[in-house]
């Protein structure tokens, strides 16, 4: 057995500075100076905080929408979307006394806009329902938006419950770069204030609370520069 070579004093104590002095990377190590001190954050305000909301002020809440007849078969196909986007907010708005708690207070003017067509007429703010199983027990979620201005949606998602009423189980306002669906998965993409990165929030069915949680919120690249090629699904930033 070949003896096992020691490494003599200078060197190691050599050896370790130049480690503590840097991190390792492809090219060698690499000082990277005196990180400074370290500090324990500072808690600001502590004794100020959010009154809890009252019962049935909760933003996201899952809610039977009243008003809707009765869904036969269980399923959200041949339900007027329309419709149902009018109940809600109508009833959410008379709830939250027009406060903008549970529904931007200018959404039922907006509503108003719609006509008796069959999609709600050129200048109706509802966007095409997309039906999407979302709760995985093999019917078809009800999923749409309505635009308060050019910028800023609410984000609607309807389920038929057991019963055949029609329940609300995802209820978000925000500025709408993107909403994707994939399997039980729904995702939200929104602007931040760093034009470099835009946020995504990952929905999932929770079925305690009956309602789509929020299960993983990450920054994803924004692709704002004209050079950065694009896959033919995907849209620049709007910021």
């Amino acid at each position: 057995m070949r003896p096992r070579r020691r490494l003599a004093a200078p060197a190691l104590a050599a050896a370790l500075a130049v480690t503590a002095a840097g991190c390792a990377d492809v090219a060698g190590l690499k000082s990277q100076g005196d990180r400074g001190t370290v500090h324990a954050p500072r808690t600001l305000w502590k004794g100020h905080f959010p009154d809890p909301p009252d019962p049935g002020q909760q933003p996201g809440a899952a809610a039977v929408v009243p008003g809707l007849p009765k869904v036969p078969g269980l399923t959200m196909r041949g339900v007027d979307t329309l419709a149902v986007v009018r109940a809600d907010i109508t009833s959410a708005t008379a709830e939250d006394g027009g406060t903008g708690r549970l529904v931007d207070p200018r959404a039922v003017r907006r509503l108003a806009l719609c006509t008796q067509a069959v999609d709600g007429g050129p200048y109706c703010p509802v966007r095409p329902g997309v039906l999407h199983d979302l709760t995985g027990n093999g019917r078809e979620e009800l999923i749409t938006a309505l635009d308060v201005d050019g910028r800023l949606s609410e984000l609607r998602v309807y389920t038929v419950q057991d019963d055949g009423r029609i329940a609300r189980i995802l209820s978000r306002r925000g500025v709408l770069e993107g909403v994707e669906v994939a399997a039980e998965h729904l995702a939200v993409r929104e602007p931040t204030s760093n034009p470099a990165y835009i946020s995504v929030s990952d929905y999932v069915w929770d079925p305690n609370t009956k309602s789509m949680s929020l299960s993983q919120l990450t920054l994803d690249d924004c692709p704002t520069l004209t050079d950065v090629p694009l896959s033919a699904d995907r849209q620049r930033c709007a910021r």
